[in-house]
């Protein structure tokens, strides 16, 4: 695995360690402004990724897959990192200090709602990270240093298409409850 690969892996780590620390700090130490210091701190993992990308390719490597994923991580990080934050925050109240309500399955046009939001949240996942790979393309300006970047989107946008499918389906098919 390359450096652009493990510098991808020691970001979802580091993304999940400053939850992580975010939430002890704040319910278990009682020390609410470092727990907010630590959770305000994802956005600083999406900085370092953005720029260890962004060098590598500076300095003229070839884009590969490994580059279109860390465009891709930084569009869901974005999107999805406050709905992440806050799905962490309630299972470790409910899970570990037992206070809150206990997490429900979603059913019925519940759910179809739910899954739109999240197919919602993956387009503009989908903008952020297409944007980072058009900016990419344009500016390397060499199709042949860019071609895992125009096939990331390719199936990217499939993937979304399907994603969208999926979600319109429940609300033609809503999911039953357990035992219904």
């Amino acid at each position: 695995m390359n450096f652009i690969a493990w510098t991808i892996v020691a970001c979802e780590i580091g993304f999940w360690v400053v939850i992580l620390l975010g939430l002890l700090t704040r319910y278990i130490f009682k020390k609410e402004k470092l727990g907010l210091f630590f959770l305000a701190l994802t956005p600083v993992v999406d900085l370092v990724l953005l720029t260890v990308t962004a060098t590598d390719l500076y300095n003229g490597a070839t884009a590969t897959q490994v580059h279109a994923l860390a465009a891709v991580y930084l569009g869901v990080s974005i999107a999805f990192g406050k709905s992440m934050i806050r799905w962490a925050d309630e299972r470790f109240l409910y899970y570990v200090k037992r206070q809150g309500k206990k997490p429900v399955r979603r059913t019925g046009m519940d759910y179809a709602r739910h899954s739109m939001k999240g197919t919602l949240q993956h387009l503009l996942a989908y903008i952020i990270g297409a944007a980072f790979l058009v900016v990419m393309i344009y500016l390397i300006d060499d199709p042949a240093r860019t071609e895992a970047f125009s096939g990331t989107l390719k199936v990217w946008s499939l993937v979304l298409g399907i994603d969208f499918v999926i979600s319109i389906s429940y609300f033609i098919w809503p999911r039953p409850a357990k035992g219904k």
